[in-house]
């Protein structure tokens, strides 16, 4: 069943489900409903994981950042407004009831207010707990049965002959309300018994079911209560009821139930006892007020009269009464009475003192003794009166007999009416079970140890007051009072829950003294520990200038302790601490002073303490005596003379060391002679080593000359005058002189050229043999020449085709014989050698003038082609 408050109710404006309106429900409804489901389920799922973590309903650390009051935070808010319909309409009695009601509920919400005073721990969210019905104090299951079981165990070991046969009740530890053996908890329920085990749920007061308390209000008043379950008592009844006032004069009008009875201020005037006055009290409840009047009034006897109060009409006076009785003889002896005195007492039978003889003798006489033995008990009850019968007591019973002492060790014969004690002390335990008996001649019930218990309470601060006894002592009643640290707010905590209860938040400024120099501190709230740093600016002045420490305060600096002595082990304990409180200097000061750099570039805020010339890091930038340059230096000091640009260089400023940088004439690559300077460069003088066209010789020409010269004068005076090494595409020599460009490929060497059976030979033109083909042609004797070398090169190759067949055939004849000559054909086959062939014998002799060759070529190649790099630069 869900809590009363996740139940959908029907307020003001639902509808019953077949209301016919001008609304209906469409599909955006139920949606919207749907999505609303899966939401709350969704929470209520988060709820459950958030309440099986271990946090606690009164952990220490929870609320740690409020800065507020809990009168005026979210909670004091909500208990406001959830009790504030129950304050009116109530008499005095009902705003305490509902005060006590809105403490416990304060307490089971607030940061460590509920305390197990078993256990003397804070109670958890997911602990299961026990209140008493009669203080409501709220305790650990587990350790209120432990107490229960204590008890009862404790009172039957010492009352009870047959241990353990009886029920014997077992107290609350706080307020003493007896519970019956049966009535000891064994499950955990919620504040008003409905739900057993509860769930815990974030949303919900701790141990709470969430549902409707219904429990029957005290005094019974035929109502229950309307709060979700709660601890602590119900508030009044908020009922309203009509009822009369309480002399029944006033009409009926309506009023709280908790507070029905009321008063309409008239005058009561109903008849008093005394039948003469009426009551004149304003209206009120039950039986009128005794008559406070004073009347005159007679005695009992009649005798006197007195003022005495009207509501204690019947007095009686000093006097004995003194009218005579009945027989004559006599008079009365009572006191001041009324009505008649009654019979003579010394009328009718009387018995003499012993009682054995009765006779009947006027009231004047006497009754004589009998003589016979008294023999009534005396006060041993053992024996009997020995003397004769006679008036008054007894006397003491003077028998010898022997009586045993009381704790049945020794006898003795003493009279009876003695009793006898011997010396012995006894050495058993008392109930407490820590102190011996000592009691002389001690029958055996020791009586219950008269000494003061004394051990040390749970609270570590008092001492058990009980006489001593058995198991544990009852929790210590006190209340400690923690202080802020002011002194203004106060909380009470149950004792021994001071050392581990923070102060109480406070609103009142803090009152401690600057621990600095200043004469104030910055306004901050009541808190336990040192005070904040200061942050207040220092304001000193600084030492070296006129201007105040802008620096926040620094007398209060956690620094590390530089003089710590090193620890020997892991056992030794540090005695110093390793941050300490010291005074800082104030740091240098910092405020921005107007200052122009040494070379006057600029004006810059300098600070104070650096105030005075400065170097802004640029370069000087004064223009050189050489007129080119201006000064590298970094800014400098500069001596002014009078009548001088400054933006010349001084004395100060670095000597021009670089070379003419002016620019050269066009081929010229030589620099400048002279050092930086003013006006035109002289004619430049020196000798260029040029390489001639060709590329073998070098010549050296006058540096003026040649780049004055024209382009026709200076291939002149490149060229060598030699003629031209160069090899032209045919592989003959230039004919020119040396010159620039390519060389003229048209040669007019003369070439011999053959036939193609190199038989005829002629002479042409080298660039003719080139451009044309078939200069020479072979005639008819070169043909028959060739025919003829052609049929001798058959005739040879036919006859080393003969001889080698021949060759096969003699080889193949011996392998044969070899064959026949084996007897078994297991046996092993022999190699036959071949006989090498000539590529084998002679490959070695082939091979190393074929390398030779290829080594020369590749030679000759690198060095063509290193030559033509040398022609190129």
């Amino acid at each position: 069943m869900d809590p009363a408050w996740r139940q959908r109710g029907r307020g003001r404006g639902h509808r019953p489900p077949g209301a016919v309106g001008s609304e209906v429900r469409g599909a955006s409804e139920t949606s919207g409903l749907s999505r609303f489901e899966e939401i709350r389920r969704s929470d209520q799922a988060a709820a459950r994981r958030l309440a099986t973590e271990p946090h606690s309903s009164s952990s220490e650390d929870e609320d740690e950042d409020e800065d507020v009051s809990e009168e005026g935070g979210k909670r004091g808010k909500i208990l406001q407004s959830a009790l504030s319909p129950y304050s009116v309409h109530s008499g005095d009695v009902d705003i305490r009831l509902l005060e006590k009601t809105r403490h416990y509920l304060h307490e089971v919400c607030q940061s460590g207010g509920v305390t197990c005073l078993i256990c003397i721990a804070s109670v958890r969210r997911t602990q299961a707990v026990w209140s008493c019905v009669a203080c409501y104090c709220i305790f650990h299951i587990t350790c209120i049965q432990k107490w229960a079981k204590d008890s009862i165990f404790l009172v039957s070991s010492v009352t009870d002959e047959d241990f353990g046969k009886k029920d014997h009740p077992w107290p609350c530890p706080k307020c003493r309300y007896e519970y019956s053996p049966h009535q000891t908890p064994t499950r955990y329920y919620c504040y008003c018994g409905k739900e057993a085990e509860p769930v815990p749920d974030p949303w919900l007061l701790p141990h709470s079911c969430g549902q409707v308390c219904e429990r029957e209000f005290r005094p019974p008043c035929g109502h229950h209560c309307l709060l979700l379950c709660h601890p602590g008592p119900c508030p009044p009844c908020p009922k309203m009821v009509s009822v009369s006032c309480l002399c029944g004069k006033s009409s009926r009008v309506p009023r709280r139930c908790s507070a029905k009875s009321w008063s309409c201020a008239q005058i009561c005037r109903r008849t008093l006892p005394c039948r003469i006055h009426t009551c004149a009290n304003s209206c009120h409840a039950g039986d009128c007020a005794p008559c406070p009047r004073v009347s005159l009034q007679t005695c009992a006897c009649g005798r006197q009269r007195a003022e005495r109060p009207c509501a204690s009409p019947e007095w009686h006076c000093d006097q004995v009464c003194g009218r005579p009785l009945s027989c004559g003889n006599h008079t009365c002896e009572r006191v001041c009475h009324a009505g008649v005195c009654g019979e003579c007492p010394r009328a009718g039978n009387r018995s003499c003192s012993c009682g054995k003889t009765k006779s009947v003798l006027p009231c004047t006489v006497d009754v004589p003794t009998c003589g016979d033995t008294c023999g009534k008990k005396l006060d041993c009850g053992l024996h009997t009166c020995s003397m004769r019968c006679h008036r008054g007591a007894c006397e003491t019973c003077r028998q010898e007999v022997e009586k045993t002492c009381r704790c049945g060790r020794y006898s003795k014969l003493l009279p009876c009416h003695k009793e006898y004690l011997c010396e012995s002390k006894c050495n058993k335990t008392r109930t407490c079970s820590r102190h011996q008996c000592k009691r002389k001649c001690c029958p055996g019930n020791c009586p219950p140890c008269d000494m003061s218990c004394g051990r040390m309470l749970g609270c570590r601060n008092h001492k058990c007051p009980s006489v001593c006894h058995q198991g544990s002592c009852y929790p210590c009643p006190e209340m400690v009072e923690v202080r802020c640290d002011c002194g203004s707010t106060v909380i009470s905590v149950p004792c021994g829950r001071e050392r581990s209860t923070r102060p109480p938040r406070c609103k009142e400024l803090c009152r401690k003294p600057p621990s600095c120099h200043h004469s104030s501190q910055e306004k901050h709230r009541c808190h336990s520990g040192p005070c904040p740093p200061c942050k207040q600016p220092c304001q000193r002045p600084l030492p070296s200038c006129v201007h105040l420490c802008p620096a926040p305060c620094h007398d209060q600096v956690l620094v590390k302790a530089a003089d710590r002595v090193m620890l020997a082990g892991p056992w030794e304990q540090p005695t110093t601490p390793a941050f300490v409180r010291t005074a800082l200097p104030c740091p240098s000061c910092m405020e921005p002073i107007p200052t122009a750099c040494l070379g006057e570039h600029e004006v810059s805020p300098v600070p104070c303490h650096t105030r005075g010339p400065f170097s802004c890091g640029r370069s000087c930038g004064r223009t050189l005596a050489c007129g080119n340059h201006s000064c590298s230096l970094e800014c400098h000091r500069v001596t002014a003379v009078p009548n001088s640009d400054k933006t010349k260089a001084g004395v100060e400023c670095e000597q021009c060391e670089e070379g003419c940088l002016k620019p050269r004439p066009v081929g010229c690559s030589h620099p400048c002679v002279l050092a930086c300077h003013r006006g035109r460069c002289p004619p430049c003088g020196l000798m260029v080593r040029l390489r001639c066209h060709c590329r073998i010789s070098s010549l050296y020409i006058e540096c003026l000359k040649f780049t004055s010269a024209d382009d026709q004068d200076k291939q002149l005076l490149s060229s060598c005058q030699n003629q031209c090494p160069k090899q032209l595409g045919c592989g003959h020599r230039c004919k020119l002189l040396c010159h620039a460009g390519d060389c003229d490929q048209s040669c007019g060497q003369r070439v011999k050229l053959k036939c193609p059976c190199k038989r005829i030979r002629k002479e042409f033109p080298c660039s003719r043999a080139k451009s044309e083909t078939d200069l020479v042609v072979c005639d008819e004797t070169c043909r028959e020449l060739q025919k003829k070398h052609a049929e001798a090169c058959a005739a040879e190759e036919r006859a080393a085709q003969e001889g080698e067949m021949r060759k096969q055939q003699a080889e193949l004849e011996a392998f044969e014989k070899r064959q026949k000559g084996r007897r078994k054909k297991n046996r092993k086959v022999t190699e036959v050698e071949t006989e090498e062939g000539v590529w084998h014998r002679y490959k070695l002799r082939l091979l190393m003038p074929i390398c030779g060759i290829l080594l020369a070529v590749a030679a000759f190649c690198l060095l063509q082609l290193t030559n033509q790099e040398t022609d190129r630069d």
